[in-house]
């Protein structure tokens, strides 16, 4: 049996909508009969005409009567389409009804509406919808509070608003310690836990008118206004305070976490985002280094200023001495210690400036290091030790690497390629590896050297002694040579400590096969000791400092193209 179509009216009634004429002349809208069940508490009075009704409307009373004025009008008998969205409600107290109203408006002969005809329908969960959506966009999801971009965006406002009114605020970064040891420890649903607790606290302790939002992974930043130098010193030890004196309960038992916080006076030290944010970091970081759960706030500095332009110009400088193959190296010879024969080479780096002046490996390494660029003098540095190695087949060298080029791949794949470019090469080269590498990647350290002894080169361990890496990760490691670090043999004829330090030293390596070599070896009674006590290979200004003429003839500087 066909089922009846009901009235168009019983329709539109059950979607929640409403069909209407407004004649805009005279302001008259006549509804019909559904009106009732879209507005059931708003009295016909009130929508009998576009004035009435936009009393209702918000956030603009004017949004209908605009929405017509900016669609293109289209003349004749179909009239131009609109479309407008607006919430209703007859005072503040009463909740806002979410309405959409699509329509068309016909123009009189000037080109103006004189009425329009449509339907209202209501939309509350879409637009809900838009406002979860909306909400998510700037909020943060595990906390619920700003996320970055919008915390930036509060943070400029905050300065503008400073340098206006000739007023104060701060701007704090909290770095929570050691999150990732909580991640290994209890994994990372605990550490999201101790987060959204660190932010429940952190903003229990905030003031009215202060903003918090999530930074980063492990940190917040906070924006106190009207905030004084002597406000935020005591802001800070509230937040570490609340922080650090209470454990912070979790599924897994308690967890007991403390921050440290960084902070920079707003407008005084910071005139815009990116000022604001950078001094905020680096007193966080010079936080954590002092102590972790300390406060430090960002003050002037004539000399971290000043170093800070000879990074940016030692930067410049190694960059383009790369560029123009101005990275040299220089050549230490190292020594049998029973028959003083030449064993191998330790080759230097060194950057000739091109006005005749050399920076020595102190000058470039430590400045290179900080500043991110050893990756790439060590790439350089390997390709000229092959480059020598290839043209002297009698030569054995060995060149010092940075910790953070032992976990670099590209200078693993380097190496292997070059290696393979040159059969012979591999046997006469030695990799020295200062000892806190070793000590602190040790895992991925050994991957490391396994690959390089599978090519036939040897490991050295360099300035050995002068950390606490133990011979049984010496052992593990597969070490070929120790090379005790200077410091405790340059004094090894006057001193008894060091004596007894580096002859034990020697004795163990021995005990194992690790081959040793003495660094900064003064004088023949140093190395007679030595000799003595069986150490096998001696360097230093007895035997000769560092030299960039090669000893063993021609330079080599077509043996090898340099990789681009």
């Amino acid at each position: 049996m066909t089922p009846a179509l009901p009235q168009a009216s019983d329709i539109l009634a059950a979607l929640g909508q409403a069909v209407f004429a407004w004649d805009i002349a005279s302001d008259v809208i006549v509804w019909g009969e559904q009106v009732g069940a879209v507005f059931p508490t708003i009295p016909a009075e009130r929508l009998a005409t576009g004035a009435e009704f936009a009393k209702l409307i918000e956030p603009a009373q004017s949004l209908r009567t605009a929405a017509l004025a900016q669609t293109s009008a289209v003349h004749g008998a179909d009239g131009t389409p609109y479309r407008v969205e607006y919430g209703v409600r007859m005072s503040a107290s009463d909740p806002v009804v979410w309405v959409e109203e699509t329509g068309r408006w016909f123009a009189g002969p000037d080109g103006r509406p004189t009425r329009a005809i449509g339907s209202v329908r209501i939309n509350n969960e879409r637009h809900a919808r838009d406002e979860e959506l909306s909400k998510l966009a700037r909020l943060d999801p595990l906390t619920g509070e700003l996320n970055r971009s919008h915390l930036v965006a509060a943070l400029a406002e905050a300065i503008e608003e400073t340098t206006r009114f000739r007023s104060t605020a701060a701007f704090m970064l909290v770095g929570i310690d050691h999150l990732a040891r909580v991640n290994d420890a209890f994994g990372f649903d605990v550490a999201d836990a101790v987060i959204l607790d660190i932010a429940k606290r952190i903003r229990a302790r905030l003031r009215g008118g202060d903003v918090l939002g999530r930074f980063s992974g492990n940190k917040f930043g906070l924006i106190l206004k009207n905030c004084t130098t002597d406000d935020m010193n005591v802001a800070a030890e509230r937040f570490l305070a609340g922080i650090r004196d209470e454990v912070v309960p979790t599924k897994s038992g308690p967890v007991s976490v403390t921050a440290s916080i960084g902070a920079v006076s707003l407008p005084r030290y910071a005139r815009n985002t990116d000022e604001a944010v950078n001094r905020a970091h680096e007193t966080l970081d010079a936080a954590k280094r002092r102590r972790a759960g300390s406060f430090a706030a960002w003050r002037p500095d004539a000399t971290r200023d000043a170093q800070r332009r000879v990074n940016i110009r030692v930067t410049d400088e190694i960059v383009t001495a790369l560029n123009e193959r101005r990275i040299k190296l220089a050549y230490e010879p190292v020594v049998s210690a029973v028959s003083r024969e030449r064993a191998f080479h330790e080759c230097l780096v060194r950057m000739d400036q091109g006005d005749g002046q050399v920076l020595l490996a102190p000058d470039i390494v430590p400045v290179a290091e900080r500043l991110g660029l050893i990756r790439l003098v060590d790439h350089r540095v390997l390709e000229l030790v092959v480059a020598e190695l290839a043209a002297a087949p009698d030569v054995s060298l060995s060149l010092n690497i940075s910790p953070d080029t032992t976990m670099d791949p590209d200078w693993w794949a380097s190496i292997e390629s070059l290696m393979r470019a040159h059969p012979g090469v591999a046997e006469r080269l030695i990799v020295e590896i200062t000892e806190t590498v070793a000590i602190q990647d040790i895992d991925d350290v050994r991957g490391f050297v396994t690959r390089l002894k599978n090519f036939g080169s040897r490991i050295a361990i360099d300035d050995f002694g002068a950390g606490y890496t133990s011979f049984r990760n010496l052992r593990k490691l597969g070490v070929d040579i120790v090379k005790i670090d200077g410091a405790f043999v340059q004094n090894i004829t006057h001193s008894t400590d060091d004596r007894a330090f580096v002859q034990t030293l020697i004795d163990l390596a021995r005990r194992l096969d690790i081959k040793t070599v003495a660094e900064w070896v003064q004088d023949d009674d140093a190395a007679n000791m030595l000799r003595d006590w069986g150490c096998d290979y001696i360097q230093g200004r007895l035997i000769g400092l560092a030299s960039a003429d090669r000893p063993w003839g021609a330079p080599a500087e077509n043996a090898l193209p340099a990789a681009s």
